[in-house]
This record gives C-alpha cells, structure tokens and sequence, in this order.
C-alpha cells in the first residue's frame, strides 16, 4: 500500500468507529517505540520464580511448570477457537489439531528436563516444603479436557457405576464422580484431601460453569455434527486418534515414569505431595479418558492403555 492509501484506510477504519482519526495519529506521533522486552514483559516473567528452599534445582522445577502451564494456554487457545466457530469445518479442525498435536508433543518430549535436568536428592529433599500443592491442581488441564469432549467421556468405569443409580444426571453430578476426583477422594469414608478440597474451592464452579457454556459445542460434538454431514476424512481422524493418545495415554504415562524416577526408583514408594495414590491416579488404564470414543472400536477402548 502507497503512504496515500494507508492514511485513507487509516481515516477510514476511526469514521466507521465514529471516531476522529486525527486524535488516534496525534497519539501515534507521541508513543515511544516498542522493544521487545516491554513486548514480552521479559522482566516480569523472569521475576515470577520465588523458590522456597536454597536448593538450586527447585527454580528448574518451577521454570519447568511455569513452562508446561504456558503450552497448555496454547492449547486452550486453539480449542476457544473451535468452540467458538460457528461455521466449522474439516480443514479449521484440522489445521487445530495439527497445532495441538505439537503443543501435546512439546509437553511430552520435555519431560527429560524433569527426569534427567534435576539433582535426585535435592528434589527429594525441596519437595517436602511443597506439600499439599500439586500438578494436580492444574486448572487448564481440566478446562481442555472440558473444551474437547462430552463429561461423559470423563467418568471411569467405577463412577460410571456410581451414576447408573442417577436418572437424569446433571453437570453437577458428572463432576461429583468425574475420574480425577478419585486421586483425592475417599468413597469408602467420604473424605477429601486437602489438596482436592483447595483445588475444588478454587475452580469447581468454574469447572460447572464452563461445561455449561460449551454444552453441545465440545470440540467431539463438533466432530459429531461434521460427521452428519459427510464422513470424516481418514487425516482428521488420524490426527485426532494420534491427539488422544498422545494426550490421553502418551502425556500421564511420561508423567508417571517421571513420578516413579525420583519416588519409587529406590524402592522406596514416597507419598505424592498432594497425597494421591499416584502409581495408580496417573496411569491411563486408570483414568480411562477418551476425548473421540466415536473413532475407537469396542475392543480399542476395551484395552485401552492395558499394554503399556
């Protein structure tokens, strides 16, 4: 565009807004140029590291989570998206979940930063001063899960058990026996950990609330409704069996190698820091969490994690 047609469009696009465009490139003429450190904020994210021991390694485990919670705000964005799309269709699908298979890869691969990148004794020892906080406590974990598929699809067999004496059972109660409740929640004496009890007091309502806005707009309910129209392609659901198991089987079972390094690799067992029976919690045989049963055969879902 010529330096003209800038200044027209510019003038153009303040009277549409019925705005003045001379006030908008007054404050044009006086604004400082950006850099990228203000840009970034470089300064305030290499600030938020507040280790509570003196050991070294604590600011790699903390940098590590901060860095996890970034990728998966990557992967929430994506999924607004695709909730939001009110015409969608197979290629926007597919060019997300090409994005989210790389985000979900990207948590995968840097789990060696935990596993190989810190001292085992002093992870043993700063742990402690963590306790009851947990990345079990990670909200955008839940609000993908939420944003992806049906609640239906997030209860294990055992509360699928405990719900089959509901009727109608509402948002509230799917997540009453949602499968990550039972990581801290005892059935047999109905109670809770502390670390499921702050987690909940925090998010549940948010939890409720988003499920209630994304009802029928999941990103399985919009693959429903491509389906209806035509078959999926075999590159979607190639892609979107590839995200399943990559975040649904992949991602925890990394996470659980990870885990039984630094608790079990002695022999020695040691309590999770939020309390969870964590060999099993973590495993996906456990969770039993599908985000596209729809693309699984019966004997796929029947075994699913089982062999690994």
């Amino acid at each position: 565009m010529t330096q003209e047609e800038i200044i027209k469009a510019i003038n153009e696009k303040y009277e549409n807004l019925d705005e003045n465009p001379d006030t908008y490139l007054k404050g044009l003429l006086q604004a400082k140029p950006i850099n990228y450190w203000d840009y970034i904020e470089v300064d305030t994210l290499l600030s938020l590291q507040k280790p509570r021991t003196n050991f070294k390694d604590e600011e790699i485990f903390i940098i590590y989570h901060q860095i996890t919670e970034l990728t998966l705000k990557l992967m929430v964005h994506e999924l607004e998206q695709i909730i939001e799309e009110p015409n969608i269709t197979e290629e926007f699908v597919q060019i997300k979940i090409h994005r989210l298979n790389r985000y979900t890869s990207m948590l995968i691969n840097s789990f060696s930063v935990m596993s190989e990148g810190m001292d085992y004794d002093d992870y043993n020892a700063f742990r402690s001063t963590l306790t009851p906080a947990s990345g079990f406590q990670s909200a955008q974990f839940r609000f993908i899960e939420i944003y992806c598929t049906r609640l239906k699809n997030l209860i294990n067999q055992e509360g699928i058990e405990r719900l089959s004496a509901l009727e109608k059972p509402k948002i509230e109660d799917y997540f009453e026996h949602i499968y990550w409740k039972d990581a801290g929640h005892n059935r047999k004496t109905e109670t809770k950990t502390l670390t499921l009890r702050q987690f909940e007091e925090k998010y549940l309502s948010k939890f409720i609330h988003l499920a209630n806005e994304v009802k029928g707009k999941t990103l399985e309910d919009k693959l429903i409704q491509l389906h209806t129209e035509k078959p999926i392609s075999g590159e979607l659901k190639k892609l979107l069996r590839e995200f399943d198991i990559l975040y649904n089987v992949t991602f925890p079972l990394v996470h659980l190698s990870t885990a039984k390094h630094y608790l079990n690799s002695k022999g020695e067992s040691k309590a999770a820091t939020g309390g969870s029976e964590w060999q099993k919690y973590l495993h996906p045989k456990f969770q039993q969490r599908k985000f596209f049963p729809m693309l699984w055969t019966e004997e796929e879902k029947e075994h699913w994690a089982k062999k690994e």
